[in-house]
């Protein structure tokens, strides 16, 4: 999700299975303050392979400040807490996840939509 998907909404309604939209989100906004993308290479890559693995959704990328002091990572499937359910683990056994914020949004981007916080390794 970019710049552009922030302002005026995503696009995001693909589909993971025939008839299972991708409508839901998870957003987790964290601090990094690594010099190198290494680390956060090695977090995406078995993020991924957890969403597909599992069929959860789609890994659709992620953000990170220029200085490497903070970020986004973005995934969508038909299911936020499934979703989220299905990759805690990982984001709690990767130090720099502590204290990072999983915004799980269930449906789509619109007004009145529910949304939940959940603070990582608390």
């Amino acid at each position: 999700m970019g710049i552009l998907d922030k302002l005026f909404g995503s696009k995001k309604k693909g589909k993971i299975n025939n008839d299972q939209e991708i409508e839901h989100a998870v957003i987790i906004e964290f601090n990094y303050g690594i010099q190198g993308m290494d680390k956060l290479y090695d977090l995406t890559d078995k993020l991924k392979k957890i969403i597909v693995n599992n069929q959860l959704g789609e890994y659709d990328g992620h953000e990170i400040a220029t200085d490497y002091s903070d970020g986004f990572i973005y995934m969508y499937g038909s299911n936020a807490e499934a979703l989220f359910n299905g990759i805690k683990e990982t984001l709690e056994q990767t130090d720099f996840m502590k204290g990072a914020k999983a915004k799980l949004r269930f449906g789509p981007p619109e007004e009145g939509i529910k949304e939940i916080t959940v603070e990582i390794g608390k």
